[in-house]
């Protein structure tokens, strides 16, 4: 078993534990993963990054962590290959020698 596959375990089993498997069901992951990102921003609001709270960005980052892995989870996602598959993906649309050091948006290298 993988790392991943392990931490969504555990969270699986927390989940069962409580009983809130019922609450958790693809949509409401996926808004409680967009809630979560938006605390994890509001740590940054108005201040300049190295002002922000470590502590509570490690809070902020576990809880859209957890939820993202229990949303791959629920479609039996593999993280590993879904990110590799995207770095892949990305690797064709921002090729080194037009994107190195660049912030454009791939349609505009």
């Amino acid at each position: 078993m993988n790392d991943w596959q392990n931490l969504t375990h555990k969270l699986l089993q927390f989940s069962e534990e409580r009983d809130w498997k019922q609450f958790h069901n693809a949509k409401d992951l996926a808004l409680a993963l967009s809630i979560e990102a938006a605390e994890l921003n509001e740590l940054f609001l108005w201040k300049k990054p190295e002002e922000a709270d470590k502590e509570k960005i490690k809070e902020e980052l576990a809880d859209v962590f957890a939820y993202a892995l229990q949303l791959a989870a629920k479609y039996d996602l593999d993280i590993n290959q879904i990110v590799t598959d995207k770095i892949t993906k990305n690797a064709a649309k921002y090729p080194v020698d037009r994107s190195k050091g660049n912030a454009k948006k791939y349609n505009e290298l």
